[in-house]
């Protein structure tokens, strides 16, 4: 028996061998000049990229030996197995996560059709099995050799990516060029993570703009990632070299579900007595126009070290993000005292409803931490509608229907209380501290509407004015009245807030509720 399988691996040999050299040639990309010339960049091939995110040994590959199937200018004597992307699954800690990573050695990862049914037939496959999708763009854009053809397989990309968003997460990181079209995939991701000095995003290059703007530019400072994370919000996540991007993705799967259908796993927590945090006691100030920072809130409510800020540097006077909560996933909005007073303004709104419908998408439950004194007043904002954007936030609230649990650690004015997950859009508790001030105004502006007559007539202005102001602040700058209504469920001492928000989520765990039947609602854009 030993002789015949001898001889039908001697007879299969030459075939073994061709499939060893072509599994040797799809390895090598582009070469190794184009390897050596990749890393000379600062940058990781599109293979270093997955075997870095996903756990070792569970990549498996599809499409290693397509090539494109141009003729046209060379091309057809120009053929790298994979065709400048690398396609396939794997498990990301344990779970089954979909990735594509573009190969910037063949071609500068620029996208043809083949290309394109590639990265499409995973994309498919991830919302089929209801498992996450990674991208790793490293791309030079459409390849123009092919013309239409390749912009046909970016629009292919596009639709899909619309079709699955909500149904599974899609994460974008951006570790090279993307340019014109290419950017608009990442864009409709769920969340894009730039390189600092080696990626960029942009629809019109810096030569482009000189050109029809005269403006002098580099490329980094129109479309790099500090450029996109802090002026335009393009960038949620902004890294100081691959590695910690890579880190950064992997952290972020593990407080998001596979799916819409699931809901985020648990750590492993063993709760402690009624896990009061006394230094809470201590974060706001005795002036109420003095600021604190709300990171020191949401430190001293979750878990240790849980607390992962998104578009940590745009719009800073809303703070976003994820936390573990005695081992629960939830996702973080609260307003920033320490940037613009924590009022709201264009940005905060677009930044805090993006962060709020995708906690609603993948079945996250919401912490609002509310210390807002209004909107932002000017002509720049009203101009450029914060009617419309503060609208968004409002609108994100009021259609979510996972868990929402609102505490209002002092200033709750005007229309802002409103936006903020109050009772009367859908929280289902909200909490306040007893420094919560919850009114229509700031008590000053307040005293001067309500008695301007009496001020004006008193023989010293000034000193009724401060009268008034002190009858207002008794009057209503407390959470009572508010409570006295229902529309505060409970006034607590700040030390409590922990564990009365662990029983909170604990009770709304199984929470069921429905938006009224509709193809979709209309959000003001």
């Amino acid at each position: 028996m030993t002789g015949n399988n001898d001889q039908i691996k001697d007879l299969h040999q030459e075939k073994y061998s061709l499939l060893e050299n072509k599994n040797e040639e799809a390895l090598k990309g582009g070469g190794e000049s184009r390897i050596e010339s990749q890393h000379k960049k600062g940058k990781l091939t599109a293979r270093e990229r997955i075997e870095l995110l996903m756990d070792k040994g569970s990549f498996q590959e599809l499409g290693k030996f397509v090539t494109h199937r141009s003729m046209d200018f060379g091309l057809e004597n120009e053929k790298y197995l994979g065709d400048g992307v690398v396609t396939g699954f794997g498990t990301v800690n344990g779970r089954l996560t979909y990735v594509f990573s573009q190969d910037f050695t063949v071609f500068g990862g620029s996208l043809s059709e083949a290309h394109a049914e590639k990265v499409v037939k995973i994309m498919d496959m991830a919302m089929q099995n209801g498992a996450p999708i990674i991208g790793l763009n490293d791309s030079g854009g459409a390849r123009i050799q092919e013309g239409v053809v390749s912009l046909g397989g970016y629009a292919d990309i596009f639709y899909r990516n619309t079709r699955i968003s909500g149904v599974v997460p899609q994460i974008s990181a951006v570790m090279g060029p993307c340019a014109g079209g290419a950017v608009y995939s990442p864009a409709i991701t769920d969340f894009i993570f730039m390189v600092e000095n080696t990626s960029y995003m942009f629809v019109t290059g810096p030569k482009v703009v000189k050109t029809v703007t005269h403006e002098e530019v580099t490329s980094e400072e129109l479309g790099g990632a500090k450029a996109h994370s802090s002026k335009s919000g393009v960038a949620h996540f902004s890294c100081t070299n691959e590695i910690e991007c890579i880190e950064g993705i992997k952290r972020l799967l593990s407080y998001i579900p596979q799916n819409c259908e699931d809901i985020p796993e648990n750590a492993d927590y063993k709760l402690k007595g009624k896990e009061e945090r006394t230094e809470l006691d201590f974060i706001i100030p005795e002036s109420p126009n003095e600021p604190y920072d709300m990171r020191d809130v949401i430190n001293g409510i979750v878990d240790e070290d849980s607390f992962m800020e998104v578009h940590k540097n745009f719009a800073e006077n809303i703070v976003i993000g994820f936390a573990r909560l005695a081992g629960r996933s939830i996702g973080i909005v609260g307003n920033q005292p320490m940037s613009l007073a924590g009022v709201l303004d264009i940005h905060s709104s677009q930044k805090g409803a993006r962060f709020v419908r995708f906690c609603d998408c993948f079945n996250i439950p919401l912490l609002v931490l509310e210390d807002v004194p209004g909107f932002l007043p000017g002509t720049d904002q009203e101009w450029n509608a914060i009617i419309t954007n503060g609208a968004k936030l409002l609108y994100a609230f009021s259609e979510a229907t996972v868990p929402r649990v609102t505490v209002i650690t002092r200033k709750a004015y005007g229309g802002a209380y409103d936006v903020m997950n109050s009772k009367h859009i859908g929280a289902d508790l909200n909490y306040a501290w007893p420094t919560a001030e919850i009114a229509v105004m700031g008590a000053k502006g307040a005293a001067e509407i309500i008695f301007k007559n009496e001020i004006k007539n008193a023989p010293d202005p000034n000193k009724k004015l401060l009268e008034k102001e002190a009858e207002y602040n008794e009057k209503f700058a407390n959470p009572y009245i508010a409570a006295s209504r229902g529309y505060i469920d409970e006034v607590i001492y700040p030390n409590q807030t922990r564990n009365k928000l662990i029983y909170a989520y604990n009770m709304l765990q199984n929470k069921v509720d429905q938006l009224p039947r509709k193809k979709h609602g209309n959000i003001p854009l």
